[in-house]
């Protein structure tokens, strides 16, 4: 998202204070002021030299010194630094320079990071600005890295605008953000056929074309648990087909020998089988 340069110095009566907006209920939740969160006058606003031009605030041809940061093996990077009015509210960043006549707004999702940092000495935000110039390659960014200083450069002073920041940031969501994931199926069991979702309601499924009801779900019959998964799922993951299953129950189990035969009367022991019986154990008919 770009800034949008505005040219007319924001005052605090073009905005409703935070602590009126929380005392009472608006007449609308839509249109109205916006909300302002945090308010400072006099602040330092500071950028890399070399990123000039971007923002209005900041033009090509401003007047620059070194750094405050050195890493004391080269010379410190030349920055840009205006005093800047901000405004932390509701639907922006906004701050604007008196001696630049310009100003920006810049929307919550591009800036990618704001954390508190010291510089100097003094307790500042540093923030990363990330503006799009339309495509999808790291080229199509511009990068800025703006700082910005309270006259108060107190961690207290500094801490509240960080929260300001915060809440206001939170008020805004990156609408990219997760917009290339694919969502992970590996959590969950997913069944392959004829199972039609029926378009606007969340599990309830499509019937057949003869207006019967839609085929039955695996495990419908009953519960699939921890016990009995192993019927219904084999190691890879696949679902048992009934069919399969039994044939594959029915392959397990072997016959003996002579199954299916009819066994004649001389193979037929004299053990007891088939009625066979010993001599003596048979009673005497009587007359």
């Amino acid at each position: 998202m770009p800034p949008t340069t505005i040219r007319s110095p924001p005052s605090v009566a073009d905005y409703t204070p935070l602590e009126e907006f929380q005392s009472q209920t608006p007449a609308s939740f839509t249109g109205g002021k916006p909300v302002l969160y945090h308010h400072l006058t006099g602040a330092k606003a500071t950028i890399p030299k070399s990123q000039a031009g971007v923002l209005a605030i900041f033009p090509t041809d401003a007047p620059s010194r070194p750094s405050r940061e050195s890493n004391g093996e080269q010379a410190p990077e030349e920055v840009i630094e205006r005093e800047v009015d901000v405004f932390v509210h509701s639907e922006s960043f906004t701050s604007f320079s008196k001696e630049a006549e310009a100003g920006v707004s810049i929307p919550y999702p591009s800036i990618s990071i704001h954390a508190v940092k010291n510089e100097g000495g003094l307790s500042a935000i540093w923030m990363q600005l990330e503006f799009s110039d339309g495509g999808d390659s790291d080229e199509d960014y511009n990068c800025i890295d703006l700082t910005i200083t309270p006259r108060d450069a107190t961690q207290e002073a500094t801490k509240a605008l960080y929260e300001a920041m915060s809440a206001c940031s939170d008020l805004h969501p990156d609408p990219n953000e997760g917009e290339d994931e694919e969502e992970d199926y590996s959590d969950r069991i997913v069944f392959e056929g004829s199972h039609e979702a029926l378009e606007g309601f969340e599990g309830v499924l499509r019937g057949q074309s003869d207006g019967g009801l839609p085929p039955p779900m695996p495990g419908s019959g009953g519960w699939i648990t921890a016990d009995n998964v192993n019927e219904y799922f084999d190691a890879d993951g696949t679902w048992i087909k009934d069919g399969d299953q039994q044939d594959d129950a029915e392959e397990d189990e072997e016959l003996g020998d002579g199954a299916g035969r009819t066994r004649g009367h001389d193979e037929v022991d004299n053990d007891g089988v088939n009625g066979g019986q010993d001599e003596e154990a048979k009673r005497a008919r009587t007359e």
